[in-house]
This record gives C-alpha cells, sequence and structure tokens, in this order.
C-alpha cells in the first residue's frame, strides 16, 4: 500500500517516479500471491502476465512509431509506466490480472476524462491512477468475506 502510495503521489505531483518504488511494489506484491499458491503455478502465471504485457507494449510502440509517428519512452509513454505494468504483472493468477489491468487503464482513463476539464495538463499520470486502483482492489480484498484476488 505504502508503494502504491508513494508511486500515485509522485506521478501526480512530479509526473516522474522514483524507478526503486517499481521493484519494491513487484517483490511486495509478488510475495502475496506466492503465500497463496506454489512456486510452479505463480512462474506460470507471472510468465503469461509478462508476455501479456510485453505484447501489449510492442502494439503501442508499434503503433507510437509507425502510425502517430512519435518517440516512444518518455513522449508517448512513460518509463514509469512500463515499470508499473511488469510490477503489476508479478502480483496475481493471469485471469485476476487481465480483470485488474483492464479495470484500472478504464479507471484511469474515466478519471482522466472528467478531470481533463480541471487541468492543463495534457499527460496521464497512468502510474498513479492506476496505483490508486490497485489500493482499492487490495483494501477491498482484506475485507472479511471478500473474494480471494488468488483463487482460480
Amino acid at each position: 500500500m505504502l508503494s502504491c502510495t508513494l508511486i500515485a503521489y509522485q506521478d501526480f505531483k512530479e509526473r516522474a517516479v522514483s524507478w526503486l518504488l517499481f521493484p519494491i511494489m513487484g517483490i511486495l506484491l509478488a510475495f502475496l500471491y506466492l503465500n497463496t499458491t506454489s512456486f510452479e503455478q505463480y512462474t506460470l502465471f507471472v510468465l503469461t502476465n509478462v508476455l501479456l504485457v510485453s505484447g501489449i507494449i510492442l502494439i503501442l510502440f508499434l503503433y507510437t512509431k509507425h502510425i502517430a509517428h512519435k518517440k516512444f519512452l518518455n513522449v508517448s509513454f512513460g518509463l514509469g509506466d512500463l515499470l508499473f505494468f511488469y510490477a503489476f504483472a508479478l502480483g496475481f493468477p493471469t485471469m485476476t490480472f487481465v480483470v485488474l489491468f483492464v479495470g484500472a487503464i478504464l479507471f484511469s482513463l474515466i478519471i482522466f476524462l472528467f478531470s481533463k476539464t480541471n487541468t492543463e495538463e495534457e499527460t496521464i499520470p497512468l502510474a498513479g491512477l492506476m496505483s490508486f486502483f490497485l489500493m482499492g482492489i487490495l483494501l477491498v480484498s482484506f475485507l472479511p468475506n471478500a473474494p480471494s484476488l488468488y483463487l482460480l
């Protein structure tokens, strides 16, 4: 929770996040997940998640480079966002990850669209908004009778 809070704070305030927060978040999410499953199952799902994120990043890169004709990293897509995606991929089984990832992206888009009229910023603090979403999901998951994020 603390790493997500710091990521959100830095992303909103400075539009830059200390890279050290992403491995910390990834390790903590991995620890939570590993406490509920076997190492073999964890490895299989995390490799699948990393492949999914890599595919998404590749598609974004190709679109940015060949269709939008812009630089990719730190122009169209921030390094912090990239690191957040991979850290996020370490924490959940694939089906949960896909649902949470899509939910976090939609949450970020909706919040950005509603706040766009109130701000002059043209960039989306994607890692920060996704951190807020992840914090909310984790808080709800710790409530009694909440469904497990790690059951298949």
